[in-house]
């Protein structure tokens, strides 16, 4: 069954060791950040620094492993259709709109999403690490490494395939950064199979 995660909102839901979860870009161009939690144990989390330094790579993609904070695996990347997704910026949140776009009147973006999407689960927003930026294009550029959000290179219907190592919670976004998703707002569609 495919769910649907209507533009600048989130969701979270349990995903079972031996599970597979299905991300899916359903009109293309649009970022889904992704947390995992161990499920027997929230301080267990999914951990950007982890994962880079034991991948020696920024660009992960079909066959690497997701890490936690504990240098367990969580995930592996079964499938990818699109080869470029980031692990470096945070979660979007009132303060990315108030400090970077300007706004007075800051949207709560993916951080408020994934923390409402997490607080049955008894997750707090201080327990939210950077997310696994699905579909999201950021570049390095220069010799001071200058990061650029460039257009996801996702089209309709790709999609990336994970596979759980434990059982975890997941939380996912449609992400609410306008620059993150090439000045549009668009759903993400994501099927838990297994």
């Amino acid at each position: 069954m495919t769910n649907i995660i209507s533009p600048r909102t989130g969701a979270a839901f349990r995903l079972n060791k031996g599970q597979r979860l299905r991300v899916i870009d359903p009109q293309g161009e649009q970022v889904s950040d992704m947390l995992a939690f161990n499920a027997a144990d929230t301080d267990e989390v999914i951990s950007s620094g982890r994962t880079l330094d034991y991948a020696s790579k920024l660009y992960l993609s079909t066959g690497d492993p997701l890490y936690s904070n504990r240098s367990n695996i969580m995930l592996r990347i079964i499938e990818d259709m699109v080869g470029r997704h980031d692990f470096l910026l945070t979660p979007c949140s009132k303060d990315t709109f108030r400090i970077i776009y300007g706004d007075e009147h800051p949207h709560h973006g993916c951080f408020g999403n994934l923390s409402h999407a997490l607080e049955p689960y008894g997750i707090k927003p201080d327990q939210i690490p950077v997310a696994f930026n699905i579909f999201m294009n950021v570049q390095v550029n220069g010799e001071n490494g200058a990061l650029t959000v460039d257009p996801p290179l996702s089209k309709a219907g790709d999609h990336i395939l994970f596979e759980a190592d434990m059982d975890l919670i997941v939380a996912l976004t449609a992400c609410s950064a306008l620059q993150s998703n090439n000045y549009a707002f668009k759903p993400i569609h994501y099927a838990v199979e297994g």
